[in-house]
Order: C-alpha cells, then sequence, then structure tokens
C-alpha cells in the first residue's frame, strides 16, 4: 500500500510527501559520517549533526503526541534542553536514525488517521499566543518547517566537516 492510499485524501498525501522530503534531506546530509564527525561542532554554535538529527526526532514526537492528546499528552515527556542538541556519551548516529525512523513511522501511522481540523490549546509557555489553539493540519505543518530549517542547518554543519552539500 503507497503512502497516498494510507493517508486518504490527497491532502494527507501532499503534508506527508513533504515532510518525506525534508526528512529525507535530513538524513541525506549526515549519510556517510562517523560518530565522531556527527558530534562535532564545526561552527560557533552548540549545534552537531548528530544533535539536530535527535532534536528534529524528539521534536516531531513531541508535537504528534500533541496533535493525538494536547498539551497534557505534549508535556508528558521531560525536555532536555540542551542535552536534545548533543550526541551523549554512548549515542550513535546509527542509533540516532533509527530512532528517527521509528518516530516517522508513528508519525505517518497517526496523520493517517487523526482528524487534521482537530484541535487542542497550546501549551501555556511565554513563545505561543495566550488562549491560542493549533489543529492536526497546523502541527503536522510546524513539523515539516521543522524539519526543513532543521536540515539547512545540518546542510551548513556538514560543509563544514567535509565540504559536501546536500543542496546545491
Amino acid at each position: 500500500m503507497t503512502i497516498s492510499e494510507q493517508v486518504g485524501t490527497s491532502e494527507r498525501a501532499d503534508l506527508m510527501q513533504s515532510l518525506r522530503r525534508h526528512r529525507g534531506f535530513l538524513r541525506q546530509t549526515v549519510d556517510g559520517l562517523t560518530d565522531e564527525q556527527a558530534a562535532a561542532r564545526t561552527t560557533v554554535s552548540e549545534l552537531c549533526l548528530g544533535g539536530l538529527v535527535k532534536h528534529v526526532a524528539l521534536t516531531e514526537q513531541s508535537w504528534l503526541r500533541f496533535a493525538a492528546g494536547g498539551a497534557e499528552a505534549m508535556q508528558s515527556e521531560p525536555v532536555d534542553w540542551v542535552g536534545q542538541f548533543q550526541m551523549q556519551q554512548g549515542e550513535t548516529l546509527a542509533g540516532l536514525l533509527d530512532e528517527y525512523a521509528r518516530v516517522a513511522a508513528r508519525t505517518d501511522d497517526l496523520v493517517a488517521t487523526l482528524d487534521l481540523d482537530a484541535a487542542h490549546p497550546l501549551p501555556v509557555a511565554p513563545w505561543f499566543e495566550p488562549g491560542a489553539s493549533w489543529s492536526v493540519r497546523r502541527v503536522v505543518l510546524h513539523v515539516i518547517a521543522e524539519t526543513a530549517q532543521h536540515a539547512g542547518h545540518a546542510d551548513i554543519l556538514r560543509e563544514s566537516i567535509d565540504g559536501a552539500k546536500t543542496m546545491g
């Protein structure tokens, strides 16, 4: 069964195709790296490629918990705001990519079944408009934007390691 058959509508298929494309860019960017390269800081920022993969997976997972169950579900897991951008002792790029694949498969299953118009109030946080709600559709669009943005960050970091570029 194709993803289009799984998700039903062309809107869902378009959303998932876009998300898969940007996930693919991120995965392509880290392809062939050693764990040491994936953990390396190559710019003045704290970002490393393995950390970006981990962050994108955690962010997607968190937002899909929100899409399925609201703010309480989203906040049911603690967030390590610093550690999520770094490869910790014992983490490998392969392990982070495997986890990202598991998160992506779960997201794909959820988006195929959730009502895109269903909405939940956002958690209380200084970066959210008080009292605002987001639909599942907006959550998916946000995950696409996050993934695309971080795939671009990853491309810069990779180029700093060995000159390889995902795009261009």
